[in-house]
């Protein structure tokens, strides 16, 4: 049994395919049949189901596949306090951030992260927070930035700030004229949401429920007729005139769309907390700190 076998069958346990879990793994079909059928017969049991179209786990094979996550996030760590005896700021930085926040921050951080640790090299990447906390967990990437809540086993998280959400509409709308903007004021308006998946969406439906589309059904509400796949694209439809957005302040700042205007909600605020998530097992605190510090450096959004 090898660390390569195992993770054969952790990727083919994900992927469900055999060609899409050798892609993954960058090796050739063959090679991870081979050495996944070696190793059931290493083990004496049918790690998985085969069939036509799929594969799947076999009972014992989940639980299989479960220990062998854990051996490789474990022997993932060996490398990490291989790296303590060197300089914490002299190796690559792996930093995550999901796509409501990566866009907005990085621009402002890194520049000063190279001022303060000018021979770490940093490696930086927009994903989902389900994909990102994946990455986490196996190693891909070392430290992520997060909204909260996040929780997962063996991570540690850290508050970074808050900020507040804003609605983003156009200047010659009837609610420009207002500066503050109340809920009830969004009725009858077309507010336009992330597609299902980003976790922004599911912020501002937590923090402002009448965009349910459930409740603004039932109570002939508020419309969320077009989804934006990113903030970008939703900030070109108010642009274009299809409908109001929200966003995070950080977003909004950085919006140079002639003809656009923004305003704050009425208290309570709605908002988010971004944090910090790294493994615990993560030796490098010096390049956390550094990050931190980094990020801190600039004027952040106050909610």
């Amino acid at each position: 049994m090898t660390l390569t076998e195992l993770r054969y069958i952790v990727t083919l346990a994900r992927k469900q395919h055999f060609g899409q879990a050798a892609d993954q793994c960058n090796v050739s079909q063959p090679t991870l049949s081979i050495a996944v059928k070696k190793l059931e017969q290493e083990l004496g049991v049918e790690l998985f189901e085969r069939s036509k179209n799929s594969v799947r786990a076999t009972p014992i094979g989940e639980r299989v596949v479960a220990q062998a996550q854990r051996v490789l996030e474990e022997s993932a760590s060996i490398y990490d306090i291989a790296s303590q005896g060197k300089d914490q700021l002299n190796s690559p930085l792996k930093v995550g951030a999901i796509f409501s926040i990566g866009p907005y921050l990085f621009p402002h951080f890194i520049p000063e992260l190279q001022r303060l640790a000018p021979d770490m090299p940093l490696i930086v990447e927009e994903g989902y927070t389900a994909t990102l906390r994946h990455r986490l967990r196996n190693g891909d990437v070392d430290v992520i930035i997060v909204a909260l809540p996040f929780t997962e086993p063996d991570v540690v998280t850290q508050p970074l700030y808050s900020e507040p959400f804003v609605l983003l509409l156009p200047e010659t709308h009837d609610l420009s004229a207002q500066q503050i903007i109340n809920r009830g004021d969004l009725q009858d308006e077309n507010v336009l949401l992330l597609g299902t998946g980003h976790c922004f969406r599911d912020q501002v439906l937590e923090s402002l429920p009448e965009l349910n589309r459930d409740i603004a059904e039932a109570n002939a509400g508020i419309r969320t007729h077009t989804e934006g796949s990113s903030l970008e694209t939703l900030r070109h439809m108010v642009a274009t005139g299809l409908g109001l957005t929200v966003l995070p302040q950080s977003a909004a700042i950085s919006s140079d769309y002639h003809g656009l205007t923004t305003r704050p909600f009425a208290e309570p605020n709605p908002c988010r907390t971004v944090a910090l998530a790294w493994r615990a097992s993560f030796p490098r605190h010096k390049a956390i700190d550094t990050l931190r510090d980094a990020i801190k450096s600039n004027p952040l959004p106050v909610c």
